[in-house]
């Protein structure tokens, strides 16, 4: 079975984020520094590894630089039968198969076996059994199944809620360069849980996954340059971090962007970009996102003053929960026909992206 990454991009902000109490959010209104969803997303499928170089993992560094001397481990070859199925969904056939390679000592079939029954894919869901064939899948030397391992841990799914196990999980991958594992291992560092508490450490293994690519990380990793946690503050770095985040199309770098950039904290070359990345925010259900794109369209910043449109994101921002009496107040002055416009549009969006067409009027 050829070597596909299953790949898992697993924040796990409960272990961390919510204990950081260095990290002032960024907007009292909504920072998802501390209200990013806790819940694990399930693996995905990716294609296979190629050989590449690759940065040292932090656990093999001498100081806080990332040294880039580390090749890729070269993936294994074999059938590729049981992916395909999996990524047709024809799940029952995959599993046939990758128990078949399972049988073999194939250590990534245990793997997908257990993404099988993680997420219940042609089958009745199994958090016992999926723990049982990442244990395999681990034993055999998979460090995806390592890593899902350390999360089955982490999480309590499928066995006792361990974080010290999953610690020295994430440890085992990260010391192959696994960015996700590094990732995890820095927010275990930054709360003390599962390892003793090392903000330095903490950066290291964050800064690594944000090199790789990982959104998370690149945005965790701007906190921990604002807030001066692990390394020097620096308001220039936590700014560039943030805008590649954002560049990435993660919602709350969008949101938390958007606003440093209105504020004068971001790059100015980036200020053009502030309604769009309010509004790729605020189309991603972010409502904070939301009630400001309303401020931005009746003010003019980098747009055309258009109140229809304001008021159309307020209402939509209103729904969501969220409160402010002086938007309200303006589009209560705002002409009848105008109001009625603007709530049509606001349904005609809500329509679009599946949610409850009912908008609240204002009154």
């Amino acid at each position: 079975m050829t070597a596909r990454a299953t790949k898992f991009i697993v924040p796990l902000t409960v272990l961390a984020l919510a204990g950081f109490g260095a990290a002032a959010p960024l907007l009292a209104d909504s920072s998802s520094w501390f209200s990013r969803d806790t819940e694990t997303p399930v693996p995905k499928l990716a294609p296979s590894p190629k050989k590449e170089p690759q940065s040292a993992p932090p656990s093999q560094q001498g100081t806080s630089e990332v040294q880039k001397t580390i090749p890729s481990t070269v993936p294994a070859t074999g059938d590729d039968a049981a992916y395909t199925a999996f990524d047709q969904g024809q799940y029952l056939t995959a599993l046939k198969l990758a128990e078949e390679a399972a049988a073999r000592g194939e250590a990534q079939a245990n793997t997908l076996i257990a993404r099988i029954y993680t997420e219940g894919l042609g089958v009745q869901k199994d958090d016992k059994k999926a723990f049982e064939y990442y244990k395999r899948a681990s034993d055999l030397g998979d460090m995806q199944g390592t890593f899902a391992l350390g999360i089955s841990y982490a999480e309590g799914r499928g066995v006792k809620k361990d974080r010290k196990a999953a610690a020295e999980l994430f440890e085992k991958a990260a010391l192959t360069g696994h960015a996700e594992a590094n990732y995890n291992l820095g927010l275990l560092f930054l709360k003390g849980d599962g390892k003793p508490e090392n903000p330095i450490r903490a950066y290291q293994h964050i800064r690594y996954a944000a090199e790789k690519g990982l959104p998370q990380a690149q945005y965790d990793l701007s906190e921990l340059y604002q807030t001066g946690s692990g390394v020097a503050a620096d308001a220039l770095e936590a700014a560039r971090w943030l805008s590649r985040a954002a560049e990435q199309g993660y919602p709350e770098a969008q949101y938390d962007y958007a606003v440093r950039l209105i504020q004068g904290m971001g790059l100015t070359k980036d200020e053009p970009k502030i309604p769009i990345l309010m509004k790729a925010a605020a189309d991603k259900g972010i409502a904070g996102a939301q009630n400001r794109l309303a401020y931005i369209y009746f003010d003019g910043i980098k747009v055309k003053k258009d109140p229809v449109e304001a008021a159309k994101w307020r209402l939509i921002a209103k729904k969501h929960g969220f409160e402010d009496e002086e938007l309200d107040a303006r589009i209560a002055n705002m002409p009848k026909a105008d109001r009625q416009k603007a709530e049509a549009e606001a349904s005609a969006w809500a329509d679009r992206i599946g949610a409850d067409p009912g908008m609240a009027e204002l009154q």
